[in-house]
């Protein structure tokens, strides 16, 4: 192959990548990936979000809270099924990162919602929004949104479909 050939796919390769490390955010050890939500219809008042967070360091952390630019409130939650009903409940002791561990929060299980919306949510768009950890602190992140192909579907909360 020659070299001229090989330099043009290495910078296409690069050029892919670029997006994905974009949505990449690093706080000390901790490495946030991908932080997520989905579209909601005009005047719903809930919404999600979703993200991975890896612990490189060699002591633990916690996840305690955060904040979204679209929302009034920002909570972590947990979906369980018990007797065949799914459940979800606010995660009031945060979640902890352990040393070498990634943690992902998504449908079905531990995720964000996103509550008292103050606008729809639009697919393509993003918002801003924080993570608050015990020892990272207030860590600034971007929330892309994506369609609902993106993850698979949450249990709906309290009456409202998130």
């Amino acid at each position: 192959m020659k070299a001229s050939t090989l330099a043009a796919a290495a910078v296409a390769c690069l050029a892919l990548l670029r997006p994905a490390a974009a949505h990449e955010f690093k706080a000390g050890d901790l490495t946030i990936d991908h932080p997520s939500s989905r579209p909601t219809p005009p005047g719903a008042k809930v919404g999600v979000g979703y993200v991975s967070i890896r612990n490189d360091g060699t002591e633990p952390d916690r996840l305690v809270g955060g904040s979204a630019t679209v929302a009034g409130r920002f909570e972590v939650h947990a979906s369980t099924v018990e007797d065949g009903v799914a459940r979800m409940r606010r995660v009031e002791d945060g979640v902890v990162l352990e040393p070498g561990a990634t943690v992902t929060l998504a449908s079905g299980g531990t995720h964000f919602m996103l509550l008292d919306l103050k606008e729809p949510i639009v697919k393509g768009q993003a918002f801003d929004g924080t993570l608050v950890f015990e020892r990272a602190g207030t860590v600034p992140v971007r929330f892309s949104v994506e369609g609902f192909g993106a993850a698979a579907a949450a249990p709906s909360h309290e009456g409202h479909q998130p």
